[in-house]
């Protein structure tokens, strides 16, 4: 069985799982879905946290998120955040490339829509120019790759995750260079990568 099937079932099996839904302290309308009572795998900079309650898997789903990204983001990442929280971005900070790959990404509004896969670096400078993000319910069900440059991520410490302005149109426009099976692309691919968002940045 190769990797897509297995993770369709993986899907479906998190929709039918019972999620606890929490309160940050440090802002009344950020809100947190988890499998654990004790929200352990929680960003611990926005915390404390307050379970307010469990949602079982055949109770009315009544929040303004989908469950289906919920259930992605908690696949991706542990955790899924939701709502807004007042705080500075924090910038790049220097940081090893293994704690980066499955690092979660969140809007600006501080909901989770993707998860770093891997960093592509340039050879002759060294510098990490583009990631290779995986976006879930983003752009719907299923895992989607989209390869962005690494200038459009800010690292924000107390999210302990990754923060972009660019929008679901900008996403969905650019090249899926990158599978489940994470095969490099080939030059013509790349320089596309590039050119589009070269177009964007313009």
């Amino acid at each position: 069985m190769n990797g897509r099937p297995q993770a369709s079932i993986r899907q479906r099996e998190a929709l039918m799982r019972t999620y606890c839904l929490f309160q940050a302290a440090s802002s009344p309308d950020l809100r947190a879905f988890a499998e654990e009572r004790t929200g352990g795998r929680l960003p611990t900079g926005l915390g404390p946290w307050t379970l307010v309650r469990e949602i079982q898997p055949n109770e009315e789903w009544a929040i303004p998120v989908s469950r289906a990204v919920v259930a992605a983001g908690i696949l991706e990442s542990g955790f899924y955040l939701w709502g807004p929280a007042e705080r500075p971005a924090a910038p790049h900070l220097i940081i090893e490339s293994d704690r980066v790959e499955g690092t979660a990404v969140f809007d600006l509004k501080y909901d989770q829509i993707g998860t770093i896969k891997r960093l592509l670096i340039e050879k002759v400078s060294g510098r990490v120019v583009f990631v290779d993000v995986t976006f879930g319910g983003f752009l719907g069900i299923g895992s989607h790759h989209v390869t962005i440059p690494w200038d459009k991520l800010t690292y924000d410490k107390e999210l302990e995750g990754y923060r972009t302005d660019l929008t679901e149109a900008q996403i969905r426009g650019a090249a899926s260079l990158y599978g489940d099976k994470g095969v490099l692309p080939d030059r013509k691919s790349q320089q596309e990568m590039s050119d589009y968002w070269n177009e964007v940045r313009n």
